[in-house]
């Protein structure tokens, strides 16, 4: 597993795919029945390129291996309305956490799909890494994902949680590098430390 051919991207959606979806719509429906705000499912990620510096770690999103992530929040956002934007997907939790433990409400975050994109392998010494994508096609929700905990691939901040859409992708990866697989949104700052 050196490369990704992009196949997984045309294939039909998986069963996972389907339900979450069809979870992620549930309480969507009741927010808006309940006057919530339900702009939520309307929400889409928006590429990071550019200058754009992480509102974790300050590093520009871009420069940097791995996978990249992004928070729209209830309160209109940081800086004018623009998503709080990361390098990494631990820099992208952390923040999270954060700003929930300051009563932020987070509509939807995103994290780089490794089961959509292109990557290419390489090594820095004797870290794996993955290509770093920013275009807002490489997004998707963490609803919608499968990260690995504890693999030898490492992204921009040491290690990593690295994301998927496929289980059959999550499935090679682990053959290939190691790591324990878990279901995004059960990320917590335990997971983090345990990294």
């Amino acid at each position: 597993m050196n490369e990704r051919t992009g196949s997984a991207a045309s294939a039909p959606r998986s069963r996972r795919r389907v339900v979450g979806a069809v979870a992620g719509a549930v309480p969507l429906a009741l927010a808006g029945c309940l006057g919530g705000s339900g702009d939520s499912a309307s929400i889409s990620p928006i590429s990071l390129d550019g200058e754009r510096a992480c509102d974790q770690c300050g590093m520009i999103v871009r420069d940097h291996p791995g996978p990249v992530g992004q928070v729209h929040f209830a309160d209109d956002e940081p800086e004018g309305g623009r998503p709080a934007q990361f390098c990494s997907s631990v820099c992208t939790y952390t923040y999270r956490f954060d700003a929930e433990d300051d009563g932020r409400d987070p509509l939807a975050t995103f994290l780089t799909d490794y089961s959509t994109v292109d990557q290419e392998v390489f090594e820095e010494g004797d870290d794996v890494m993955f290509s770093s994508h920013v275009e807002a096609s490489a997004f998707a929700r963490t609803t919608e994902l499968t990260v690995v905990a504890g693999s030898d691939v490492v992204g921009s901040m040491g290690p990593e949680l690295i994301p998927f859409g496929e289980e059959s992708d999550v499935e090679s990866f682990v053959a290939e590098y190691g790591g324990q697989p878990m279901d995004a949104e059960a990320v917590d700052r335990g997971t983090l430390e345990g990294l």
